[in-house]
């Protein structure tokens, strides 16, 4: 093998190792995120291999000391305007960083949760630059800072910002556990009191709404590792139980059990989950599911009525 074979060789490796590590959570013995270091690695691959992005990557991540200041930098440019000027927004954002080291945190593991459970993702560094989704859910956790502090009208207009760039509307009182993957993050409703526990995953077009009959904690509690299909709309101050899952289209207006499938609108249960919905992201085992239900229900419906009983394993 060529030398310079060996070294690209090696390099694989410990990338490889690296990756392995990160996505365990790991952090080295000097305190850097993992995360940050590959997401480094990554950019200086990609700004050898295609010049014409080398400004951009050094811009965006190589200039900068650590994840948090590039995560900042990233923001502010995306949601700079005549009004928010991207030097006042990056100021602002790393000094809610700085205070606030649990939202960084989160944000390792919200990058982590795109590059594991969205195959679209090629590299962490894909989804710190140019995933909405994750930038979405970042700008949040700035602007909940900023509102649960008082400072309200700055966290209003930031999420006005965010909802016209990102096209993902989440009231600042919103609360989010870490590990939320936003994906696309497209026509994403969601109100002032839910609160999203660790690891869920949210598909596009999701309402997290109230019902419009109620004031005060009137909106969605999204346990742990729930994972919540494209369109469905969760409606009023109601729980969905850890590791559940809402197929795609549902409306949801009761509590959804821990485990639980459901489905249709209304929604209704439909199975037990096996594994974890969020990290699984398997949407062939809800339509299974759903239509061995359905035709289970179609044949009862088909019997009922009828002279002769039904087959046993319809009774």
């Amino acid at each position: 093998m060529q030398q310079g074979n060996i070294v690209t060789f090696r390099e694989n490796l410990e990338e490889a190792a690296l990756r392995r590590a990160a996505e365990r959570g790991g952090k080295p013995a000097d305190g850097i995120s993992l995360v940050w270091l590959i997401v480094r690695r990554e950019a200086a691959r990609d700004a050898a291999a295609e010049p014409l992005l080398s400004s951009f990557l050094h811009a965006c991540i190589l200039s900068h000391g650590s994840f948090e200041e590039a995560l900042a930098f990233v923001l502010s440019k995306r949601l700079a305007s005549p009004c928010f000027l991207a030097t006042e927004l990056f100021e602002l954002f790393a000094s809610v960083f700085a205070r606030s080291p649990h939202i960084v945190e989160a944000a390792i593991e919200d990058v982590r949760a795109v590059y594991q459970r969205d195959p679209a993702t090629t590299s962490y560094s894909h989804a710190l630059l140019h995933y909405k989704g994750f930038h979405a859910v970042e700008a949040h956790r700035i602007a909940n800072d900023l509102w649960t502090r008082g400072e309200r009208a700055i966290a209003s207009a930031l999420q006005s910002r965010m909802s016209e760039v990102f096209a993902a509307d989440i009231h600042p009182g919103a609360r989010f556990g870490k590990g939320i993957l936003l994906d696309h993050g497209t026509g994403v409703v969601i109100g002032e009191t839910v609160v999203v526990g660790d690891y869920v995953s949210i598909l596009q077009n999701v309402t997290l709404g109230g019902t419009g009959k109620e004031d005060g904690d009137r909106h969605p509690k999204i346990s742990d590792n729930v994972l919540i299909g494209a369109s469905a709309r969760i409606l009023g101050n109601i729980r969905i139980g850890r590791s559940a899952q809402v197929a795609a289209g549902s409306t949801v207006l009761r509590e959804v059990p821990p485990r639980t499938l459901v489905a249709g609108a209304p929604a209704r249960e439909i199975g037990a989950i096996t594994g974890n919905p969020a990290l699984d992201m398997d949407q062939i085992q809800a339509d299974t599911q759903i239509e061995a239900v359905t035709s289970e229900r179609a044949a009862r419906r088909k019997w009922k009525g009828a002279a002769r009983e039904p087959p046993e394993y319809l009774i």
